[in-house]
Order: structure tokens, then C-alpha cells, then sequence
């Protein structure tokens, strides 16, 4: 399988950070139908922790966040990429956005246990357009 790279929106909200609150914005949106294509979660010191949402279907969280009263900030933009896992996979994605003098800002990524891969891109709004250009979006 090739590589399969596209556009995703995402949408956060800073929680205090305490036991519960992810478990809590989960259970709610996956109540109300909501499919995640990944879940971020970032620690802001000691007090506050980001809960990052990528909705697989934006209006079906906006609709979501409306009805549970959530205060969303978004959306954003990243590069998903998902494929076959294997030897220099983002060795060749960092490669053409190096190539296109792309900063990227911040990235995460996993394999899932069977062969695949995942991986989230982010970079300056100002870059977005060129790099999903540049990685053939």
C-alpha cells in the first residue's frame, strides 16, 4: 500500500489537568457519533493540558461541542500520513518538505502493530498550502 497523505482539521481546548478530563471530553463526543483520526493530549505546566481532537467529520463535532456546550478553538491544519511501515518512511517525507525549505513546527507518529504507520505534520499556517503541495496533496 502507498502512502496515503491528506489534509486534516483539528480543534483544542485547555482542560485543567486532573484526572478524568480526557476520559470525559472522549466519552462525549464519541456519545454524540464523533470518529477521531487521532487524539493529542499536551501538558501546559503544571495546571492545564491541551486536548487535541481530529475529528474525521468536522461538522459532526461542531454539531457535538454545540450540543454539549464545548468551547472549541479551531480549526487548524495538519498533514496526515498513513502507509506501510517501513525503514526511512519519514526519512523521505522530511526529506521533500527540507527540499522545499519547510519548517516543520511539530510532528508525532506511531506504528500500529501490523505493518502501518501513522503520522501527524504541523507547520506554520503560512506553510500549510506549500506542504501539502510538496507532499502531493
Amino acid at each position: 500500500m502507498a502512502a496515503t497523505v491528506r489534509p486534516v482539521a483539528y480543534f483544542y481546548l485547555v482542560v485543567e489537568d486532573r484526572p478524568g478530563e480526557a476520559y470525559r471530553l472522549l466519552a462525549g463526543i464519541a456519545s454524540g457519533g464523533v470518529n477521531l483520526l487521532a487524539f493529542n493530549a499536551i501538558p501546559l505546566g503544571m495546571a492545564k493540558t491541551q486536548l487535541v481532537l481530529f475529528p474525521d467529520d468536522v461538522e459532526q463535532l461542531a454539531r457535538v461541542a454545540e450540543d454539549q456546550g464545548l468551547a472549541l478553538s479551531g480549526p487548524q491544519h495538519a498533514i496526515l500520513i498513513q502507509g506501510d511501515d517501513r525503514l526511512g518512511a519519514l526519512v523521505d517525507i522530511h526529506r521533500q518538505l527540507f527540499e522545499a525549505g519547510i519548517n516543520v513546527g511539530c510532528s508525532s507518529g506511531l506504528t500500529d502493530g501490523r505493518g502501518g504507520f501513522g503520522y501527524l505534520l504541523y507547520m506554520r499556517h503560512d506553510d500549510f498550502d506549500r506542504a501539502a503541495a510538496v507532499l502531493g496533496v
